[in-house]
């Protein structure tokens, strides 16, 4: 019993100095970069989002209707610098719903830009 309780106090002690230790880190990390590293949420910035020039609607699945299916469907594109589609992949969404969603997805088109891109699209059953 004796033992556990000499664990306990010597995590005690460890634990302030790792706070201690890291809290300097992050100071130090402040202080000479200037700020913490952000993790964007696109791949593209904004002042090189594509317009989608036709955007292919989706057929509502015969399967899906029957099921009485509904939701969103997210699709990832690659976008070549000529405007079409190189790829696409399933981001989320109904399997049923996202087949037709994807077939759609690829035959859309965009505006012409600098280089490949990737974008999301969202389609609503």
């Amino acid at each position: 019993m004796r033992a556990k309780a000499t664990k306990r106090a010597g995590a005690a002690v460890f634990l302030p100095g790792l706070v201690r230790g890291l809290l300097l880190g992050l100071v130090l990390a402040i202080a000479v970069g200037g700020a913490l590293p952000v993790r964007a949420q696109s791949s593209t910035p904004a002042e090189e989002k594509r317009h989608a020039k036709n955007l292919v609607q989706p057929v509502f699945p015969e399967l899906a209707r029957r099921l009485n299916l509904s939701g969103a469907v997210r699709i990832e594109v690659t976008i070549s610098p000529e405007g079409t589609v190189k790829r696409s992949k399933v981001l989320g969404g109904h399997p049923v719903l996202a087949i037709e969603a994807q077939r759609a997805a690829e035959k859309s088109t965009f505006d012409p830009g600098p280089r490949e891109t990737t974008e999301v699209i969202e389609f609503k059953f």
